[in-house]
């Protein structure tokens, strides 16, 4: 029989154990270089497109002077007001202070340094700060972040189901969230939701520049006129479709799904009315001035981005790619933040390539990725499906992630859509963390690892993410805290063997012993209630409400039309308009009558 030999293992990257607890020799990232194009980054497969050797510094303003020491001067009377522009003149503000105390492995000097390279932003538009906005920093030396998309729609929800929902998703750790609302009072909804929240918030405006108007009426002055009255509400960052170039249009035409970006789809539409360039492209340099004043981030639109693995990493999402690495220059000469936003739907083996491709692209700014989905067929679960992707896309250098909801394709999310959400998210923005060695980020893990070694319930529960939902699982099979678990049972319980075995160090870390088993305290009404509504939508139930609308609509078994279960167009038209939302936009919005 072979002897085993020990692996020479590569050049490891930092532990992400700060007490190095255990026997795993530490993470096969690369070594992190913060102040590098490589903070912290997976080993390239060969083919990867290599990082940029540019950064926000190589595009500035032409009006300020290089200095001999390699520092730049502004003109006379310049006044810093974005984020960028502070950090370029080597100042750390108050904003990337808070950023070092919530990022530890970082310091301020480094926060500033990374801003001033344009591969970290920190959202905070100055009239969010006045509020309650906790500022935070989105880039690759920080701490990979989850963004929560949120909104009312035409159909369903308000602005205190809104509100609800935000402060529901900042519980679950979303780190920003978007209001994509496109119905009800938008302005209302909007304000209250800023006012109210914590995280920065960003918006997609040309929802709210269409309201009342064909997007064929669409011109500068009500463009320039939104960003700026949403940048005085408060908004932090704006996702803007600019990318989409007339040119790009005709490698769309044979993809399965056409463009699922509905910002690039009213651009597409809004070109092909007029036979022009993408308004937005055209008047960048204007928009830039509108949001540098009140330091509104961009988060630059992928709207080419791929609705199907069938669609992935085509021509039309590369080409739009190069653009938006175009646009991130020009955002930068101006002094404005910028991140750029990615796919959508992508194969595993994918994901890289696109992440990669966007580092060589746009000289490191942050990317904001939507999953991505690895499979199509799973609708209900793609908060699972994404998350798996989202992990990939992390661990690749993707800088923040949109979350999935089991709602995606379906509907708008309500509350528990959210929470599911938001922790699917969370367990992928942790894994990537762990996998790149960003410092401490292991800390918790290996504090729970030694309660479950130790059998210690109540330390394994409070370390635990969701304490209520560890506490109300285990306790719906056995109500004690004893030294097995319900899993295995006394006599096949792996760990408390271990436990028992002197030679072994498992379970003996003084910190979590216990003496004997206990019977555990009373659920929580919020345990008891995870208790009662596991399983809530039964089998039978599932079918009752798919068959609901069948037996209102008509007969079982025909095909469907206008998105019913009806046969007949018409009468599905008229169902939609007399029982779900009235279709002629109103200047609040589209009006719900049902």
């Amino acid at each position: 029989m072979p002897t085993f030999q020990r692996f020479d293992y590569p050049a490891l990257g930092e532990n992400p154990s700060t007490a190095k607890d255990g026997t795993t020799p530490g993470s096969f990232a690369l070594k992190a270089h913060i102040g590098s194009a490589l903070p912290f980054s997976s080993p390239d497969t060969p083919g990867m497109p290599a990082p940029s050797d540019k950064t926000a510094w190589d595009f500035m303003p032409d009006d300020w002077t290089k200095n001999d020491d390699g520092s730049w001067s502004a003109p006379a009377g310049f006044v810093p007001v974005t984020q960028l522009e502070h950090a370029r003149l080597g100042t750390i503000t108050p904003e990337m202070e808070r950023v070092a105390a919530r990022e530890p492995h970082l310091t301020a000097v480094q926060v500033r340094d990374e801003v001033a390279a344009g591969r970290m932003v920190i959202p905070a538009n100055k009239n969010h700060l006045r509020h309650n906005l906790d500022p935070m920093a989105i880039g690759r030396a920080a701490k990979t972040k989850i963004n929560a998309n949120m909104g009312a729609s035409p159909v369903s929800s308000g602005t205190d189901e809104e509100v609800e929902k935000l402060h529901w998703a900042v519980k679950w750790g979303a780190d920003t969230v978007m209001d994509l609302s496109t119905g009800g009072d938008l302005d209302k909804t909007r304000a209250a939701i800023i006012e109210n929240s914590t995280v920065p918030i960003g918006t997609v405006p040309i929802y709210s520049m269409i309201i009342g108007r064909q997007i064929e009426d669409l011109d500068k002055q009500a463009v320039l006129d939104t960003l700026a009255h949403q940048a005085d509400q408060g908004v932090d960052y704006f996702t803007i479709h600019a990318g989409v170039l007339k040119e790009h249009l005709p490698f769309v035409k044979d993809r399965l799904i056409g463009i699922v970006s509905r910002g690039g789809s009213l651009l597409a539409k809004w070109m092909l009315h007029h036979d022009k360039q993408n308004l937005m492209y055209t008047i960048w340099e204007d928009m830039c001035d509108v949001m540098r004043e009140r330091d509104v981030t961009f988060s630059i639109g992928d709207g080419l981005r791929p609705g199907g693995l069938a669609d992935a990493s085509d021509i039309a999402q590369l080409k739009e790619l190069e653009t938006l690495g175009e646009l991130t220059e020009r955002a930068w000469k101006k002094g404005v933040q910028v991140m750029v936003e990615g796919p959508g739907h992508v194969p595993f083996d994918q994901i890289e390539f696109n992440m990669k491709a966007q580092r060589a692209a746009c000289h490191g700014a942050p990317f904001y990725v939507l999953g991505p989905l690895v499979t199509d067929i799973f609708p209900g679960y793609d908060h699972i499906t994404s998350a798996i992707g989202a992990t990939a896309a992390g661990y690749h250098g993707a800088s923040m992630l949109c979350y999935v909801t089991p709602k995606e394709h379906l509907g708008l999310p309500k509350k528990d859509d959210v929470k599911q959400g938001c922790v699917a998210y969370k367990i992928a923005a942790h894994a990537a963390d762990v996998a790149l060695g960003i410092p401490h980020t292991r800390d918790r893990d290996d504090e729970l690892t030694k309660a479950r070694a130790a059998l210690h319930w109540e330390k394994h529960f409070e370390l635990s993410f969701d304490p209520d939902l560890a506490r109300a699982y285990h306790d719906e099979d056995l109500d004690v805290d004893t030294d097995f678990c319900a899993m295995c049972g006394h006599d096949w319980c792996s760990v408390r063997i271990s436990k028992e075995i002197q030679e072994f160090a498992s379970g003996k870390a003084d910190d979590y012993a216990w003496e004997k088993p206990q019977v555990s305290a009373a659920l929580t009404d919020e345990q008891k209630a995870i208790l009662e509504q596991r399983g809530h939508l039964s089998p039978d139930e599932i079918h009752r409400l798919a068959s609901k609308t069948k037996k209102k609509l008509g007969k079982d078994g025909d095909k469907a039309a206008c998105h019913s279960d009806t046969t007949d167009a018409d009468k599905a038209l008229a169902l939609q308009q007399a029982e779900l939302v009235s279709l002629t936009p109103s200047k609040k919005g589209m009006r719900k009558t049902a």
